[in-house]
């Protein structure tokens, strides 16, 4: 690393955004707070995150805009039209619309490297606000073509900051990447959970890890996760889309009672076990960086 982080302003003290503040601050960093919500700036504060932002302050070395991808936009252009700091991010969960809309409203390019940290997704509150929360984990950076060195080697100082390790990648495959890792499943989960939303706790008693391990993802936001979905809409629907019909076509099996059912369904059930063996394979290798090409998105 080359650029040395010294200052930075956080906007946005959700679990995102006091996790980024909390790994800055552990290193070193001299951080600020915003945020429109009192409590939040407060509650982060006490947690040691840094400290409430003041007029006063010179522009920082890095702006990091941690907000519902719905605002990230307005947000940055209002943060680089006061001089907030010299090179600003974002940590959206959606990258294409945001990027595009960025452009379409006259933002500083040159000062701004879009990126999202994958260390899932924001939960209500700041209960999951750890420093530690990207240790290990990709940050993905989607710059622009004229994006310059210098911005980048600012945001891989804050990437470096916060232990995680970068991934380039152009916002549009970024958006489909996620749609089928994280955003389509966790719509599949809450659909799921929807089912045990008003049963009774000795009904659910009886439910195994399993179905727990199913539906974790379910215990999001669902205020912010609304907010991605609907950023990343075209991608998420053809996700649900592909799932939709295999349930439909196992659901069609099912109620033929042929006889051929066990046959018919097996190819399913085969090939989601080999999808569950590859996650698990992926989980347990150290960094992107280390599993081999090849495959499909």
């Amino acid at each position: 690393m080359t650029t040395t982080l010294r200052t930075a302003v956080v906007i946005g003290c959700g679990t995102t955004g006091t996790s980024v503040a909390l790994a800055l601050t552990a290193a070193g960093v001299r951080v600020a707070l915003i945020d429109d919500d009192q409590r939040a700036l407060t509650e982060a504060v006490a947690l040691g995150a840094g400290a409430a932002w003041t007029p006063d302050l010179p522009p920082a070395d890095l702006v990091a805009v941690a907000t519902a991808p719905s605002a990230v936009v307005d947000v940055l252009h209002s943060a680089q039209s006061r001089g907030l700091g010299h090179v600003y991010t974002d940590t959206a969960g959606t990258k294409d619309i945001v990027c595009a809309e960025a452009e379409l409203r006259g933002c500083d390019l040159k000062g701004y490297v879009p990126g999202h940290p994958l260390a899932g997704p924001d939960a209500a509150g700041r209960d999951a606000a750890d420093a530690g929360r990207f240790t290990g984990r990709p940050w993905v950076v989607c710059p622009y073509e004229t994006t310059p060195d210098w911005a980048l080697e600012t945001v891989d100082a804050l990437i470096e900051a916060c232990g995680a390790y970068r991934v380039d990648l152009a916002s549009h495959v970024h958006d489909r990447i996620a749609a089928e890792l994280s955003h389509g499943p966790h719509l599949v989960a809450a659909a799921l959970a929807t089912r045990f939303a008003d049963s009774s706790e000795a009904f659910l008693g009886l439910a195994g890890d399993g179905l727990r391990d199913a539906v974790r993802s379910a215990a999001g936001d669902p205020w912010l996760w609304s907010d991605v979905l609907a950023h990343n809409a075209g991608p998420v629907a053809d996700v649900l889309d592909r799932v939709a019909g295999q349930l439909t076509r196992a659901a069609a099996i099912l109620r033929e009672g042929d006889s051929c059912a066990p046959l018919e369904l097996a190819p399913t059930l085969e090939e989601g076990r080999r999808g569950q063996t590859a996650l698990q394979q992926a989980a347990e290798r150290r960094t992107v960086q280390d599993a081999p090409t090849g495959g499909r998105v």
